[in-house]
């Protein structure tokens, strides 16, 4: 149990931090003028409209399959073998797959906050030879916290109970490696019959996910009140 709980943790962890630096990344890149932005925006946004099992399917057949996968053919190009990613690094495999499919959600977020952004402060942090990185660090980050508050505090709730990626790359394996809550508690109540551990099991998975409402709803009230005093 002590290793589904640190699996469904580092899974969780893991795919907030890299879609919030690469969803900020995006975000920054979107939120200027170009040549093709719409053609661009659309096809950064599709992942998230797929179906996680539909997800999961192109990413095992497609890009993670030994024999004639996308990713294996590029390693090979490289003189790297031909690695089974499902079978070798599992855990890895699913927060790929997991990233993909969710830094839209933080992109959109993110680029919705930056666009909300009043660009007289901008000019006037360029106007006093502020660079790139400090018009990033003072004005862009403060500007943002807001949203990514709420941001990963939303994705973080969805995280949680992520089953179908896990059911359909790896079915919690090698051995439990890859075992969440949410796919330990299927394996209890559907495989092995056993309802009692898994009505166990369901109320851990109920109290990390009050923990993270809780959150979210204190977020939401200091949100309000710094609006109202505003």
């Amino acid at each position: 149990f002590l290793t589904i709980i640190g699996n469904t943790l580092a899974i969780t962890i893991s795919v907030v931090v890299v879609t919030l630096i690469v969803g900020i990344l995006l975000a920054l890149l979107l939120n200027r003028d170009f040549l093709g932005k719409g053609i661009v925006r659309t096809m950064l946004i599709t992942p998230f409209l797929i179906m996680p099992t539909v997800s999961a399917v192109l990413w095992k057949n497609v890009l993670f399959n030994p024999a004639f996968g996308l990713l294996p053919s590029i390693a090979v190009s490289f003189g790297l073998g031909r690695p089974d990613m499902l079978q070798d690094y599992p855990m890895v495999s699913i927060i790929i797959v997991i990233v993909w499919q969710w830094t839209p959600f933080m992109m959109l977020i993110l680029l919705a906050g930056l666009q909300s952004l009043d660009q007289e402060q901008i000019e006037a942090c360029q106007i006093d030879g502020g660079g790139p990185l400090t018009l990033f660090r003072f004005i862009v980050l403060p500007h943002l916290q807001r949203y990514i508050e709420l941001a990963v505090l939303m994705e973080t709730l969805f995280i949680l109970s992520v089953f179908g990626v896990i059911f359909v790359l790896t079915s919690g394996g090698p051995g439990i490696q890859t075992t969440n809550l949410s796919y330990g508690i299927y394996q209890e109540a559907f495989q092995r019959w056993d309802i009692g551990e898994s009505s166990a099991m369901g109320i851990y998975a109920i109290i990390l996910a009050n923990i993270v409402v809780l959150v979210f709803v204190r977020v939401l009230r200091r949100g309000q009140q710094e609006g109202v005093a505003v």
